[in-house]
């Protein structure tokens, strides 16, 4: 008899008859039946654009290394669990549970099928003691109990293992479909790093419902790990004197650019651009350049341009000069100095921009990212493309995927 651990599914690749691949295995749905082995009624497949459909286990041919193959159409309505469904890997996973009047951690799911199109969830794989000091036991279902019982704070290391090559925006998805409760224990189990570009790809809702799960202090320090102008945007979320306790307990320099965003309109270029972009002297050399942009922190939009300005380095600068675009650090020789090759055609904005006079520059200049200078002519920041589409989309743009 066939037995397929699911942990090892998730992430796995989904293909139609004809070869194609359409998705990758998110989830897999089961109903709890007491005693008795759950039933799996099928997996959740995420499709692009990021959209999470059913596809049921009657459909499927074939599960193996690498890839689950199935037959027929797929129905790519989204995916709405029911009262009566499970999320085997995003809730079971991690759950305390007891086997022979022990105390135990759920590390794996096995499914076996006894009949043909009939998968139930036979074995158990739960294990004694500590991560670093235990031992694991692959057990019968109905030798473990303690699955149907609400507990307080489950783990979540073994969910994240399963799901540890995700990118952030792919891991923010799954934790949207989740239960708030589960949601904000896998959340807060992630490291500041990880857990701040994940918040960022979050919907708001579930951003203040994260960061209100955590203990204030390690809240300022994911707050400390996104971006100011991402840290902003869930600062607006949150009640005044809530966002106020959490700057102070920030990093003054890493609050300081955040305060700095909060006295702008929401929705104007200084209340959306970023204070950290690529920022160089004139007398830099095209090698120094292109060794900042090519750094892994630096997104796309961000890269595509380095701003060049009097001293100091850091937003507010001294005096703007021009932009150098990554296509011409590509074709000049890596001494030449920024000076020389600065691209004086284009205007910066001021922070005062709408949302769509910012749009409209980006697209009359074709430019991915625009600088944002105050009256005195010091560069503040930038504002880049992907924060234009974010504010200029319907606020529950993330929960329409």
């Amino acid at each position: 008899m066939d037995r397929i651990f699911l942990a090892r599914l998730a992430g796995l690749a989904v293909f139609d008859p004809v070869g194609d691949q359409i998705g990758r295995i998110r989830d897999v749905v089961v109903s709890l039946r007491g005693p008795l082995p759950p039933r799996v009624h099928g997996f959740v497949v995420e499709v692009q654009p990021r959209r999470r459909v059913f596809l049921p286990i009657t459909r499927i041919t074939s599960i193996e290394v690498g890839a689950v193959i199935f037959t027929g159409k797929l129905n790519m309505r989204r995916f709405e669990q029911r009262s009566t469904e499970t999320l085997a890997i995003g809730e079971l996973l991690d759950l305390a549970v007891e086997f022979k009047g022990e105390r135990v951690t759920v590390q794996d799911l096995a499914m076996e099928q006894p009949r043909p199109s009939d998968w139930l969830i036979a074995k158990v794989a739960v294990r004694r003691g500590t991560r670093r000091r235990g031992e694991t036991h692959v057990v019968d279902w109905d030798e473990v109990t303690g699955f149907g019982v609400a507990q307080k704070d489950q783990g979540a290391a073994n969910l994240l293992a399963a799901f540890e090559a995700l990118r952030p925006a792919d891991l923010a998805n799954m934790l949207h479909e989740l239960p708030d409760k589960r949601m904000a224990e896998v959340a807060s189990a992630l490291n500041d790093d990880r857990l701040a570009d994940v918040l960022e790809e979050l919907p708001e809702r579930d951003q203040v419902i994260v960061l209100s799960r955590l203990n204030r202090e390690r809240a300022a320090d994911v707050l400390e790990a996104m971006s100011p102008d991402d840290a902003t945007d869930l600062l607006q979320e949150l009640p005044p004197e809530q966002a106020e306790g959490l700057l102070r307990l920030m990093v003054p320099e890493e609050a300081a650019p955040v305060r700095r965003l909060l006295t702008y309109a929401e929705h104007t270029a200084g209340g959306m651009m970023t204070t950290e972009p690529v920022i160089l002297p004139p007398t830099s050399t095209v090698a120094e350049a292109l060794a900042h942009v090519r750094q892994q922190e630096q997104t796309p939009a961000v890269a595509a341009q380095v701003y060049v300005t009097r001293p100091p380095g850091e937003t507010p600068t001294g005096r703007f000069l021009g932009v150098v675009h990554f296509q011409r650090l590509l074709r000049e020789p890596p001494s030449t100095l920024l000076g020389g090759v600065i691209d004086i055609t284009v205007d910066p904005i001021r922070p005062e921009f709408t949302i769509p006079e910012v749009a409209c520059y980006l697209a009359t200049y074709n430019l991915v990212a625009a600088p944002v200078v105050d009256e005195h002519g010091r560069l503040l920041g930038a504002v880049t493309v992907d924060d234009v589409l974010d504010h200029m989309l319907p606020q529950d743009w993330r929960e329409r995927q």
